[in-house]
């Protein structure tokens, strides 16, 4: 028995040292050189201070920005440490309650606006933590950051042009806008 359990012994040490403390430190080491950015999280930072991620939304509110893809995540909006969507099905009433809730937030935030209301608006992400919004979603919110703002609708229409991210290897997904990227640019803008 003594005999079997010493190789097993140190094959565990070996193995645990490899996979839990050599390979690891490898890849975070490579990743670190090749690609900092987004090894630490494609993190943003304006002014010396961490404002968050590209790859996480954030709950926008005021009429003077732009408001992302509503968030199924709980305890609070885009929280990262709890992906996922609602999960609610399409015949489920909390789902149409809580697009309802977001259409009237929009009307009346925006009451002159004719538009059809984009899905992407009033619709959770599979993730609850998506940056991203639709060209139609960003463009059917620029009056009212516009006019919020007291700026020109062309140069808020400008600014989502530049933001405007096309589709990933020109074949994966559709052109997206990134709200937060977006929105931090508007706080320059004079």
């Amino acid at each position: 028995m003594l005999a079997q359990f010493k190789p097993a012994v140190i094959l565990f040490v070996l193995l645990t040292a490899i996979t839990g403390v050599i390979y690891p430190l490898t890849i975070t080491g490579i990743a670190q050189v090749l690609f900092p950015g987004q090894a630490n999280g494609s993190l943003i930072v304006v002014q010396n201070q961490t404002r968050g991620s590209t790859l996480i939304g954030q709950p926008f509110d005021d009429p003077q920005y732009f408001w992302g893809r509503l968030s199924a995540t709980s305890p609070f909006p885009y929280n990262a440490a709890a992906s996922s969507g609602s999960n609610l099905g399409p015949l489920n009433p909390d789902l149409a309650r809580a697009a309802r809730v977001r259409i009237a937030a929009l009307k009346v935030v925006d009451p002159h606006n004719t538009q059809p209301i984009p899905v992407d608006l009033v619709a959770a992400s599979a993730s609850g933590l998506d940056p991203h919004i639709s060209i139609a979603a960003a463009l059917y919110q620029v009056p009212r950051v516009a006019r919020a703002r007291g700026l020109n609708e062309a140069r808020v229409r400008s600014l989502v042009e530049q933001f405007t991210a096309d589709r990933q290897f020109s074949v994966l997904g559709e052109p997206r806008v990134n709200v937060l990227l977006l929105n931090f640019a508007l706080d320059v803008v004079k």
